[in-house]
């Protein structure tokens, strides 16, 4: 079985992201770039499926300009057999990122494609649900917990009202939430023998997706800061005040 596990390059958690002074994005350079996060949960999920031999590969994609390889190398330092990064400079949208996909699902013969259920810089959640779609794949998103028997899955996904349980076949997609695993650090030699593992090139024209984005972005602003907290003495003094502001 071989694997797809599709990760984005991001600007990392911890960094405290600041708006441009002209309001067109917020400040990425020269700020730290990572795995996206939920990304990072699918590629120690796919490693443990190849580790408990249910997968024979496991390959790292993902969709960017030239510094993106940096995350494939970190995948592959992470057990990941080989990347494939597909080069553009474009503001990258999700219909374009699932069709993307698609061209390499179909090139790569997959029979699993791993997603984290979000990115963190735009919390679209689209791509996934849009590959699927285009390869009339069943799917299964914000994915907690799953088991292959043979050609079969069994997942659990979190709703809003709890837990939902799914069973489907192979070939699928999976999205996956932040509960599935935790994810391993990558050790020295790991990371050293990553380097001489296969990262191949494909320039987004290769493909035939078309990467202008569609949507445009007027204005990016900073949340309101919010106002300092009030002490009140007891519960009663809190229900007035919720009262007096028409909340209760």
């Amino acid at each position: 079985m071989k694997v797809l596990v599709a990760v984005k390059r991001v600007i990392a958690s911890s960094v405290k992201v600041s708006v441009k002074t002209d309001q067109t994005g917020v400040v990425s350079e020269s700020v730290k770039m990572a795995m996206n996060d939920f990304d990072e949960v699918a590629v120690e999920q796919a490693i443990r499926l190849k580790e408990a031999s249910i997968a024979d590969e496991v390959i790292i994609v993902s969709i960017g300009p030239a510094k993106a390889k940096d995350i494939i190398q970190h995948g592959l330092s992470l057990g990941a057999d080989r990347g494939i990064l597909i080069q553009t400079d474009a503001e990258t949208e999700p219909l374009a990122v699932a069709k993307a996909l698609k061209k390499i699902v179909e090139q790569e013969s997959i029979d699993l494609v791993l997603m984290g259920k979000q990115a963190i810089d735009n919390d679209a959640s689209q791509a996934p649900q849009m590959l699927a779609g285009l390869l009339n794949w069943p799917q299964a998103t914000f994915v907690s917990s799953f088991n292959l028997e043979g050609n079969h899955i069994n997942a659990t996904r979190e709703v809003d009202q709890g837990l939902q349980y799914l069973s489907f076949n192979l070939p699928a997609v999976i999205s996956v939430d932040l509960r599935l695993n935790t994810p391993r650090y990558a050790n020295m030699p790991s990371i050293m023998k990553a380097k001489r593992k296969p990262l191949d090139v494909v320039l987004d024209t290769d493909l035939g997706v078309d990467f202008t984005p569609k949507l445009q972005t007027l204005k990016v602003t900073e949340p309101p800061s919010r106002g300092k907290g009030q002490m009140l003495d007891n519960v009663e003094d809190l229900l007035h005040k919720l009262s007096q502001k028409g909340v209760l």
